[in-house]
């Protein structure tokens, strides 16, 4: 049995996500989750919610709530949609936990006894009026450049120019408006991540078989311009992670947090404390996934995440890992995916444009998504969403070749033999043939699988859906029925079989449709098929099922126009 860690990006608390951050890293998470279990290996999939930051806190001022127990609130959101997207966590943690404060702390401490942690003193913007130093992205002025008079104080959206907040003319909070704004001396951590520059540089070029878009950004950020820079680690916020070295205080630090993108990787190891903890486990059932001394040596660990988060997961992460010189795991392999536009354009919250996640299980179940969105992965680039793309999706791989398949095979047997897998006949050259096509394919399947090649996987599922339907129309077994009801019988019979094979081989991509098919077959069953002859054999005659509902309705072109007016937005 192999063990697989397996991390999903953490999604930031303040808001519903939209359907590219679905397919950008959670949901081929969970996809390579379930296909491991399935396949009898040890999984432990985690992910949490990235609570700590400024927009947490403007967020929570927004929505008039005290920020822990907006985040609180916001957590349980996104844990239930996560719930009815099938995401198969076995731990939904959050970064603002006790564990993570501790483990961050710890972290702090070990690269600070390693000397990899410098203090800076730092002339950063405060805004008297909101009694706090504002980080760069909430102090707005015009633009030197362009003129763009909604510029921001790291770079203007519109010019892209980079900026410091002191380019800005007539600069004023983003928060509160005011212009109030003092220039005041503070102090803050840096984490000396171009001490590490070789080391990375080493650990990255040994990961020969990372996906290119993975190691081109990481090598981007080591090697332009002046290569990879030392990053503060600290910030003048209330809510966070205290900062402190281990367990001592931290003097001169009094009143900082530790900045989000510190602390939240950190979480992925909290996350999984926080696993053991709530059931009630010893510290040595998650050890054993992190330390290398303590159980992680035949751990295979892998991240899924969108390529905006690749620098931190390369680069900064890896540093606080190494640099703590402790045996922790490190990541072996970094799944990253390109973007999801929606219809010509982005998704945008603001202007309400595109699908987000609660939106969608409010017109379809979940698993019509699921299919589309990893069938249509962003892999090797952007990949759009459209409506009609989505439509016809749906229509043919769905309903016309999964859905026609069961339902047809399923409703001809309940006719002639009954509800139960009918007896007699002997495999024939044809089903010889079928035989060896599905071994060929699903041997594909699972190497794709292994690969985490997403849409290729889809695809080799897609054509073993197909067989079954080139199958029946060849051996017909309506027509056999009239001249030999025993050879009808075995073509039925391989056909009831076909359908619980399918629901297993499906379950990774659509794990509530599996289910239903487990259950019209009235088998739980879900032994892969190794021995795929053997598989076809799981259902002995006399063996009862029903004739499920139906498994995909076919999308009209009036849901399909409805649903474009509804969620097209503003345009400008």
């Amino acid at each position: 049995m192999a063990r697989h860690l397996i991390t999903s990006a953490i999604p930031y608390i303040n808001g519903i996500k939209h359907l590219g951050n679905l397919v950008g890293s959670q949901l081929p998470a969970d996809l390579f989750a379930r296909y491991q279990r399935g396949r009898g290996n040890e999984v432990m999939f985690i992910c949490a919610t990235d609570e700590h930051g400024t927009p947490a806190e403007l967020a929570a001022a927004k929505a008039g709530k005290p920020v822990d127990v907006f985040c609180a609130e916001m957590h349980e959101v996104q844990a239930d949609i996560a719930r009815r997207f099938g995401l198969s966590f076995d731990e939904f943690g959050r970064s603002s936990s006790p564990q993570n404060h501790r483990l961050t702390q710890h972290f702090a401490g070990r690269l600070a006894e390693n000397g990899l942690i410098r203090e800076v003193s730092e002339r950063q913007v405060y805004s008297v009026a909101d009694g706090r130093f504002l980080p760069d992205r909430y102090i707005e002025g015009t633009c030197p450049n362009c003129g763009y008079d909604k510029a921001r104080g790291d770079q203007c959206e519109n010019c892209t120019k980079q900026l410091d907040p002191t380019d800005l003319i007539e600069p004023r909070s983003a928060i509160s408006g005011s212009t109030d704004l003092e220039v005041r001396e503070t102090k803050h951590l840096y984490l000396r991540q171009s001490a590490m520059r070789q080391q990375l540089s080493d650990w990255i070029d040994s990961k020969t078989d990372w996906p290119i878009l993975t190691t081109s950004i990481a090598r981007k950020w080591l090697n332009d311009g002046d290569g990879l820079q030392d990053r503060g680690i600290t910030r003048d916020l209330d809510w966070g992670v205290p900062v402190r070295k281990g367990d001592e205080p931290w003097p001169g630090m009094e009143g900082k947090v530790f900045y989000v993108w510190f602390d939240a990787p950190i979480e992925y190891i909290a996350a999984t404390k926080e696993w053991a903890d709530a059931r009630g486990k010893p510290d040595a059932d998650w050890r054993r996934w992190w330390r290398l001394d303590q159980g992680a040596e035949d751990v295979r660990y892998t991240q899924f995440m969108g390529k905006d988060n690749v620098p931190f997961h390369t680069l900064s992460f890896p540093v606080t890992i190494m640099g703590s010189g402790e045996p922790w795991k490190l990541v072996d392999y970094i799944k990253s995916f390109n973007y999801l536009t929606y219809d010509g354009g982005q998704f945008s919250t603001s202007q309400g444009r595109g699908v987000f996640q609660d939106q969608a299980l409010s017109i379809l179940p979940a698993d019509y998504w699921r299919w589309w969105l990893l069938s249509h992965a962003p892999e090797g680039s952007d990949a759009e969403f459209t409506w009609e793309n989505f439509q016809q999706s749906v229509n043919k791989d769905l309903a016309d070749v999964l859905g026609n398949f069961v339902s047809r095979i399923t409703k001809f047997c309940r006719s002639k033999f009954g509800e139960t897998v009918p007896e007699g006949g002997e495999y024939g050259p044809e089903e010889q043939a079928l035989l060896d096509s599905l071994t060929t394919r699903i041997r594909a399947y699972e190497g794709f699988m292994e690969a985490m090649e997403v849409r290729k996987a889809a695809n080799e599922l897609r054509a073993i859906w197909g067989l079954g339907n080139e199958y029946l129309q060849s051996a017909a077994p309506w027509a056999s029925f009239k001249t030999d009801a025993a050879k009808a019988a075995m073509q039925v019979r391989l056909g009831l079989n076909l359908i619980r094979l399918y629901a297993v081989l499906s379950a990774p991509f659509i794990p509530f449709t599996a289910d239903a098919m487990l259950t019209a077959m009235r088998t739980d069953d879900r032994g892969w098929p190794d021995d795929v002859g053997a598989a076809l054999e799981a259902l002995p005659p006399g063996h009862p099922f029903v004739v499920p509902d139906v498994l995909f309705a076919k999308i009209t072109d009036e849901q399909r126009e409805e649903w474009q007016e509804r969620f097209k937005g503003v345009r400008g």
